[in-house]
């Protein structure tokens, strides 16, 4: 067993971790450094709650007094300048360093900064800690008018939650389409439509140029010199794993820290797991993938053998009066067979794409509450031999999964 195990990280993935850990070894030391002043919390609910009360003691993820009674010494506010991987120590801001024999790295990712004119300016804010969440709180009495950059899922929930509260809102997605990763056009189009029946302004294939305003936002200018008036500009506009880090180690990254099904990365004892691991050439970051990622390479370091199993992205949206379902590969070109059934007067939607007698991915809107079902075929991989897919309907496909 290990002696001295340092996490790098405090997320969903570093907790995880932690759990599986001490399933299995309750005698070795465990450092948990986080770069944020505050206890781990739940990230998914500060989009859905920025008009709560936003108190660290209500959204952690685990009680403060947890980590002592599960030994782990916890480092808050607290970043880690240096990892020196041949003689198996972190040196953290203050000059203090901390000796490991293993360590895992989820420290996560940070929002991609889009490269806009103005981006800096007071009122121009991103989501993703605690912090940037109660700044935009605390501006929101004032604000009347606010531009969401980015039509991703993010940027949705957020519009919607801030236009239940009152206040205007406008969309501005520089694709050609919402969700362009989750949906498909004509998913993507009646989504656009429902959303502006509620009353948000939604522009697409448009090129934010520049924030202007003199001390504070006061518009941006879009294609051409469009002005959009606003006081607020939140962007969402991609994430980025946090890997500058390990520029200097021999630590194999691409697009994140590339690792094996056991959570390892090319160096022993080294491993990395979240929305910062890269697995199969892919970084998911999604608070499923990684609680599944978290709990394998826990195991791992405490020495007892998981692997881990791909697990497929699911996405859901409970937002504009209307339920959305995404998951697995929505990509027809992929796919031998294409069920479609949409009522656009109803804003209902589903598609289902099978590939080799099994479905592969689905995408809902409308009436969600079979997604299970479609959640289930996919994941078990269910092979569907029997049913002829030249001549079925989706609720005929649907009663045959139920069996």
């Amino acid at each position: 067993m290990p002696k001295s195990i340092v996490i790098v990280g405090s997320g969903i993935a570093a907790i995880t971790a932690i759990k599986s850990i001490r399933e299995i070894d309750l005698e070795s030391d465990i450092y948990l450094i986080g770069e944020e002043k505050f206890y781990p919390y739940n990230r998914i609910r500060l989009s859905k709650g920025i008009f709560d009360e936003l108190e660290e003691n209500k959204i952690l993820l685990q009680k403060k007094e947890w980590y002592e009674n599960n030994k782990v010494k916890i480092f808050i506010n607290t970043k880690v300048v240096n990892v020196d991987i041949d003689n198996k120590e972190v040196l953290l801001f203050d000059g203090r360093k901390i000796k490991y024999d293993k360590i895992l790295f989820a420290n996560g990712s940070s929002n991609t900064i889009p490269p806009i004119d103005g981006i800096g300016k007071a009122g121009v804010y991103t989501l993703r800690g605690l912090n940037d969440a109660l700044s935009i709180k605390n501006r929101l009495d004032e604000s009347k008018q606010i531009i969401i950059i980015g039509g991703g899922i993010q940027g949705l929930e957020m519009a919607w939650i801030l236009h239940q509260h009152g206040k205007k809102v406008i969309i501005v997605e520089l694709l050609s389409r919402l969700m362009p990763q989750l949906l498909d056009d004509n998913s993507s189009e009646l989504l656009k439509k429902i959303i502006q029946d509620c009353g948000i302004q939604v522009v697409t294939s448009t090129k934010v140029k520049e924030i202007i305003g003199d001390t504070k936002v006061e518009g941006v200018l879009i294609d051409g010199k469009d002005k959009l008036e606003c006081d607020i500009v939140i962007y969402s506009t991609g994430v980025k794993p946090n890997i500058e880090l390990l520029e200097n180690t021999n630590i194999k990254t691409a697009r994140g820290i590339v690792v094996n099904d056991k959570m390892e990365t090319n160096v022993k004892n080294v491993y990395a797991a979240g929305d910062i691991a890269e697995f199969n050439n892919k970084v998911v970051g999604l608070w499923n993938v990684a609680i599944a990622q978290g709990k394998v390479a826990g195991y791992n370091i405490a020495e007892k053998e998981e692997l881990y199993e791909n697990v497929i992205p699911v996405t859901t949206l409970n937002a504009f009066g209307i339920s959305l379902f995404s998951m697995g590969c929505i990509n027809e070109t992929e796919s031998t067979k294409v069920l479609v059934d949409e009522n656009i007067s109803r804003n209902q939607y589903k598609k289902i794409f099978i590939k080799n007698n099994k479905v592969v991915g689905a995408i809902v809107i409308g009436d969600i509450k079979q997604s299970p079902l479609l959640k289930g075929a996919i994941e078990k991989e269910i092979v569907l031999d029997e049913v002829d897919f030249t001549n079925i309907s989706i609720e005929d496909l649907l009663n045959k999964l139920k069996k």
